[in-house]
């Protein structure tokens, strides 16, 4: 299969990143299938792309006359042997459980085309983990993207089995999205900018949790040194605290990690009390006007 040849995306998985990556691909022309097992998480993500499409109005980046083109071009199901038809590339942004990934890419493995190229968007798992299960080695990487709203950065990293036609395509579609790629010679935990954010979460989440300073604290110490426009639990809520809990407590399990399940523990409550983050309204501040964000929140003394 040629570049020329990718007409229609499948994205598997209706969350955070799977419906944006999905608009992505549909705001190039591409038709897309979103396929979740949850029919309210279609309608959420319908909704979503919706709202994306009015911000991608706001700041210029789409003419308000092709909103109603880029929305006919992407479908929603939880019927996946409708969604795998015709697939050309698969995106897949699930929970980060390889074992899940793995099943959830055998079964599409049985009902996707011969040619179809599978990737994954895993934020801090590397491919050869479950590459196998996907029945496709050969046609499988990971194909990472970062907020689409915020910038246009991807990471390629493929496992040694990868054949370098598969590279090399993914490479060429990425190029296709106006997206600035980011190749790993090897594979790595976290890519590169994942590998430091993650870094910088668990030292955050770490001093919360010891209890060395407030949430609040630790995000000014960040922005007020470096002048950023959000710290840490911030950038966590952006993210989604489902996605960064279950990065802490699978490394928490996998590494038998005392601090890691502390960290994991300590972001539980937050979703247990429907606090997932910026998607859902709250999680470490609430939306969608957060502290952080008013003025003199940086420069603020602890206490005031």
């Amino acid at each position: 299969m040629k570049i020329d040849d990718v007409k229609r995306i499948l994205a598997i998985g209706a969350g955070t990143m799977g419906h944006q990556i999905g608009f992505l691909c549909a705001l190039h022309g591409y038709d897309v299938v979103v396929y979740d097992v949850n029919d309210d998480f279609l309608a959420a993500a319908r909704r979503r792309v919706d709202r994306l499409a009015d911000r991608f109005i706001a700041r210029k980046r789409l003419a308000e006359e092709q909103k109603e083109s880029l929305l006919a071009r992407m479908a929603y199901t939880s019927d996946a042997e409708a969604a795998a038809a015709k697939a050309d590339i698969v995106t897949e942004s699930v929970p980060e459980d390889p074992a899940l990934k793995g099943k959830i890419f055998g079964q599409f493995n049985r009902l996707c085309p011969e040619r179809t190229i599978f990737t994954t968007n895993t934020s801090s798992l590397v491919p050869s983990m479950f590459a196998e299960a996907t029945g496709r080695p050969d046609r499988f990487l990971a194909f990472h993207f970062h907020d689409i709203q915020l910038t246009d950065v991807v990471d390629v990293m493929p496992h040694p089995g990868t054949s370098p036609e598969s590279l090399e395509l993914v490479q060429a579609f990425a190029r296709r999205l106006d997206q600035t790629v980011i190749l790993l010679e090897r594979e790595n935990f976290g890519y590169v900018f994942n590998a430091m954010l993650s870094d910088l979460f668990k030292s955050a989440l770490t001093l919360a949790a010891k209890g060395v300073a407030a949430v609040e604290d630790i995000d000014r110490a960040w922005m007020g040194v470096l002048q950023a426009p959000m710290g840490p639990f911030g950038m966590m809520d952006s993210v989604g605290l489902t996605t960064v809990w279950k990065i802490s407590d699978y490394w928490a399990k996998a590494t038998d990690d005392a601090q890691l399940a502390a960290n994991a523990a300590f972001l539980k409550v937050l979703i247990d009390d429907g606090r997932l983050g910026k998607k859902s309204g709250a999680g470490f501040y609430s939306y969608p006007k957060p502290l952080f964000q008013q003025p003199g929140f940086s420069s603020q003394k602890s206490g005031d």
